[in-house]
């Protein structure tokens, strides 16, 4: 049975699509990944952050993008929370934003 990628809402599937050219081609190669294999890729793919989040770890030659996504019933995985990692560490903004949206498709 093939996973099911899905987004949270449209603004997060707007976002993620408006990554720059290089950055969403290899999203949408990661995404295709899942799709055939499942969410547990692993490094350098995706990886997990505990409780049930997981992010994808798409690069380009403009930088590095990141979505975080958690995993529901009938291999389905939802984007929960997109952005352009601009620094090293990613922001713990961009994190409160996904554990939150995370704790409202769980519940």
């Amino acid at each position: 049975m093939e996973w099911h990628i899905s987004f949270y809402n449209q603004k997060v599937e707007a976002e993620t699509l408006s990554f720059p050219k290089g950055i969403l081609a290899n999203f949408l190669h990661i995404a295709e990944m899942i799709e055939e294999c499942g969410s547990s890729l692993g490094l350098p793919y995706t990886k997990a952050l505990g409780n049930g989040l997981f992010e994808i770890r798409s690069k380009g030659t403009e930088g590095i993008g990141r979505s975080f996504f958690c995993t529901v019933k009938n291999q389905e995985v939802i984007i929960l929370h997109t952005f352009i990692k601009k620094s090293q560490k990613t922001p713990s903004k961009e994190m409160k934003i996904a554990r939150k949206r995370l704790k409202e498709v769980k519940s």
